[in-house]
Parts: C-alpha cells; sequence; structure tokens
C-alpha cells in the first residue's frame, strides 16, 4: 500500500508554526550568540518543548544553520538589492546606509548575526563558527566580484583593487555591527558611512 502498513495512522501533525517557531530562535541567537543562546532559551522563545525542537529542527547545531540560512536571506537581503546598483559608489553607498539601516531596525536585535553569532564560538562550536565565516566571505566576494566588472568598464580606477576595496567595506560593516550592538544609534552609523565614502576611490 503507498500509505505504509494496513492499519497505519499518519504521522500527528505539528501543534505549532514552524516559519514562526525559526524566527523565534532567529532572534535568541541574534541577541545572545550561539554558545550564549542556551536550549531552554530557544524552546521558550519558540513554545515547543525539546522532542518538538530536535524532531522539527534537528540539535542546537542543526537548528543554528536553518536560522542561518534565513537570516542571509531576508535580514541581510539589502546587500543583494545594494549590488545592482549600476555604479560601484552607488553599490558601495547602498551597502553601508543600508548596513546602518538593518543594523539598528526596532524590528530585529541590534547588530548582526553573523558577527554577534560568533563572537564567543570556542572549539565546540568550530563548524559553526566556520559557517559563519564563510557567510561574511560570500557576501564579501560578491562585492569583489561586483567591483572586479566596475573595473573592467572603467567605472573604478585601473590601479584600484576590488579585493581591498571589498575588504575594507565589509571590514567598516562588520565595525558598525559591533557599535550598533553597543547601542550606537542609526545617525552615528549613518555617520561612519558617510566618513567611509570619503575615501573611496573616485572621490580622490
Amino acid at each position: 500500500m503507498k500509505n505504509g502498513r494496513k492499519g497505519s495512522h499518519p504521522g500527528r501533525p505539528r501543534s505549532f508554526d514552524a516559519d514562526k517557531a525559526l524566527t523565534a530562535a532567529l532572534h535568541v541567537f541574534w541577541r545572545k550568540g550561539y554558545e550564549g543562546a542556551t536550549l531552554s532559551d530557544l524552546t521558550r522563545a519558540m513554545k515547543i518543548n525539546r522532542p518538538s525542537m530536535y524532531a522539527a529542527f534537528g540539535d542546537k547545531e542543526h537548528l543554528f544553520c536553518k536560522v542561518l540560512d534565513r537570516y542571509d536571506q531576508e535580514a541581510a537581503g539589502f546587500v543583494t538589492d545594494a549590488l545592482n546598483e549600476p555604479t560601484a559608489r552607488g553599490v558601495v553607498e547602498c551597502l553601508l546606509l543600508g548596513a546602518a539601516e538593518a543594523l539598528t531596525s526596532r524590528q530585529n536585535p541590534p547588530g548582526c548575526l553573523t558577527v554577534h553569532g560568533a563572537l564567543a564560538c570556542g572549539d565546540d562550536a568550530k563548524r559553526v563558527r566556520n559557517e559563519l565565516i564563510a557567510c561574511r566571505e560570500k557576501r564579501e566576494m560578491e562585492l569583489r566580484q561586483r567591483l572586479l566588472k566596475a573595473r573592467a568598464a572603467g567605472d573604478l580606477p585601473s590601479d584600484s583593487s576590488p579585493a581591498e576595496l571589498a575588504g575594507f567595506v565589509f571590514t567598516v560593516i562588520q565595525g558598525m555591527s559591533v557599535q550598533a550592538a553597543g547601542g550606537a544609534t542609526r545617525a552615528k552609523l549613518r555617520r561612519v558611512a558617510r566618513t567611509a565614502l570619503q575615501a573611496w576611490p573616485n572621490d580622490r
């Protein structure tokens, strides 16, 4: 029989909204970091018990990886929008100012999950730390590729280094994230973004 053995019953449907539970877990990890978030913190916020969490999302590490995917697609979506700007300077301006907006959004905890989540990762969380590093490196590589195209099109000086520029931009953004987590205002981060833009090659 297609549905299994005769007399078998379908699995019990979930009594919780998995999407809302994942969002709740995202905010816990975002506020407390990977190692700072306990299972009790997570299940309390998700409004489920541990067996339900394991059944739906796996262990803490697997749950975090699912959360990171959600974060990369949604909370950090301004990066994808910025990369579609027509000029290199426009890309970087939108990245920096978009970061100032995103890092201080009232809808989310302050700062950046990929930065804050890795601040206290020890040896037991090496895989998680590597996932966070890979996430940041992916975004930096996307900017690097965009700047390479800009240089080839004459939108950047021929002697500029897309790799160094991309590294500079994301180092600034990561610093802004730490500042935001410490209570920096949106206005302050926007001033940081404007100051960083003064170093852009086209401004020489």
